[in-house]
């Protein structure tokens, strides 16, 4: 690795952390030539998957088309930047033990959404709602309800009673 100050090709590892949830590495570099301290990050990458999009075409897995996807999710929501990365660490733990070098963009995002359910709710219902492209309130309210752990979520008597004298009267 090079230094950041001096561009020397060499430094030393001087400490090495592994960080809580496992995945990454904090390596504590110095450089061999101006003895400059600085601290580099290292992380499970998933390489050689493809990811299959729902028109057929094929292209190589992009974590940043996921975080850009969960950050739209969680806009205006309360969480950490670590809590985001553990949540981004997980969802790629799922896919990697699919073991498979093809993945369809279903299965990523079928993945996403068990995650964030446990995440943030009012994200996961952000996230299925572009993601399925509810077309209407019923189905939103569906999703709802088996978020909320009920059957779908009813209308109340009061309404389904006014849809009922709408129908009498024509």
């Amino acid at each position: 690795m090079r230094c950041p100050v001096c561009n020397f090709y060499d430094t030393k590892v001087v400490d090495s952390r592994l960080l809580p949830e496992g995945l990454s590495i904090r390596r504590r570099r110095e450089c061999e030539k101006c003895q400059f301290r600085f601290s580099t990050l290292e992380e499970i990458e998933l390489l050689d998957l493809t990811v299959v999009k729902r028109d057929g075409t094929r292209e190589a897995y992009n974590r940043g088309k996921i975080e850009e996807g969960l950050h739209n999710a969680l806009e205006k929501r309360p969480y950490t930047a670590e809590n985001f990365q553990l949540l981004i660490h997980a969802i790629e733990r799922d896919i990697q033990k699919r073991k498979k070098r093809e993945i369809t963009t279903q299965d990523i995002g079928e993945i996403v959404m068990n995650r964030l359910k446990g995440f943030d709710k009012i994200a996961y219902i952000r996230f299925a709602s572009v993601y399925r492209a509810f077309e209407d309130v019923e189905t939103f309210q569906k999703e709802l309800g088996k978020l909320l752990g009920r059957a779908a979520a009813q209308p109340s008597p009061k309404r389904r009673r006014g849809r009922l004298k709408k129908k009498i009267k024509k």
